[in-house]
């Protein structure tokens, strides 16, 4: 008989949380949701705990959960109300959960995932930036507390599939000769750099093949998103930057692929539906119906492949230098990121100035390597602090 895992989802009311949800209700004798947060989203989760009926419901915006116990008890919920980043780090340490999928956007989700890996849970990670802001740090609480981490990330997970098992740093006496990671292009694929001064934030989450949120689809037209996952792949597993290449991939099929010494490729297929990898990761070992339908590769035709443009997007070089520097720089990287893309979502900065922010906020990173999570968060603080005077003085000069 297979056991039910209870499941806890941080960052239930995104496209992540949604899909999750989705992959759980196909299998009610498998799964179970113990726990659902959000942000600030109280109606959302609301009604998510009214259909789904967890013990526990937490948003991360402490003043807002009065109005959650109000809405849960007038629709009969009797689940637990937490708050703030103790309630998330509560619920991530949850002697009751068996599972954590970790998909809260951003640094914002740093404590909480750590939680749940210092806790020694089955760890489902979305939120790359645990990875890209914490490395060492991250996997070293992984790798003492024995926590299994599975990647959710369409490419990280299709990489894990890819490969034999493995532990961090193994890469190079497991035959392996390159990772291959793909990605769409995003929107602006094919445009000018020249052409990319008035994007709008419309055109720049108008991703051609993936649903998601905003700024996830911000990172997408900057490529920044494929830079913080060349970061979570070294770390993930234990690849050096020379090993890790990325590949554009416009049709978005092929998720990504591991070369072998042997000239092997291995590439893993599937539709651009978050739920495949979700529920690879909920079943693993095993398999099970994630509702997507079957590929039509007759229907597909062309599979095709392109370098990526560094000047077009050169968040992939910021991202790669970020690595090869270490310390706080992956870190200051992200922060900096974070910062830019909400200024250019509020139409507080230019689309392209986005990666000048990241730029310039890098230059005065901290070399030192943050040795602990307090460390992570002063070296995050900092650079959103210079980030957001770059952003400031941009928007000066324009006046």
């Amino acid at each position: 008989m297979t056991t039910i895992q209870n499941i806890a989802i941080l960052g239930a009311t995104g496209s992540i949380g949604a899909s999750t949800l989705d992959v759980i209700a196909r299998h009610p004798s498998r799964f179970r949701v113990a726990a659902l947060t959000a942000n600030r989203q109280v109606d959302e989760l609301a009604e998510l705990c009214r259909r789904h009926r967890p013990d526990y419901a937490c948003v991360a915006d402490s003043s807002h959960a009065p109005r959650l116990r109000e809405r849960l008890a007038g629709a009969g919920v009797g689940c637990k109300v937490l708050a703030g980043e103790a309630g998330l780090v509560e619920i991530a340490s949850l002697p009751k959960v068996d599972c954590v999928m970790a998909a809260i956007v951003g640094a914002a989700g740093l404590r909480a995932t750590l939680a749940a890996a210092k806790a020694g849970k089955k760890l489902l990670l979305a939120n790359k930036e645990a990875l890209v802001v914490a490395g060492p740090v991250f996997m070293e609480t992984v790798r003492s507390s024995g926590a299994t981490l599975l990647p959710i990330d369409s490419e990280h997970n299709a990489i894990f599939q890819c490969l034999p098992p493995f532990a961090a740093g193994e890469l190079a006496t497991k035959g392996i000769r390159r990772i291959l990671l793909t990605g769409s292009g995003g929107p602006f694929r094919a445009r000018a750099r020249a052409e990319l001064h008035r994007v709008t934030p419309e055109e720049a989450c108008a991703h051609p093949n993936w649903v998601m949120g905003r700024k996830i689809s911000v990172d997408s037209a900057t490529m920044m998103n494929k830079g913080l996952e060349i970061i979570e792949a070294h770390w993930l597993f234990g690849a050096s930057p020379q090993q890790i290449q990325v590949v554009v991939h416009p049709q978005s099929v092929v998720h990504s692929m591991v070369e072998y010494a042997d000239g092997s490729v291995i590439a893993q297929l599937g539709h651009p539906d978050m739920r495949t990898p979700i529920a690879q990761a909920l079943a693993y070992p095993e398999r099970i119906d994630a509702g997507v339908s079957s590929l039509d590769l007759f229907r597909i035709g062309v599979l095709s492949f392109e370098q990526p443009d560094f000047e077009r997007f050169p968040a992939l070089g910021l991202a790669y230098a970020a690595l090869r520097s270490g310390g706080a720089a992956p870190a200051t990287l992200n922060a900096a990121n974070e910062v830019a893309v909400a200024a250019f979502l509020e139409g507080r900065l230019p689309f392209l100035r986005i990666t000048a922010v990241i730029e310039e906020t890098l230059a005065s990173a901290a070399a030192n390597t943050p040795a602990a999570l307090e460390d992570v968060l002063a070296a995050d603080a900092s650079a959103r602090g210079r980030a957001s005077q770059i952003v400031a003085r941009f928007n000066s000069n324009a006046a």
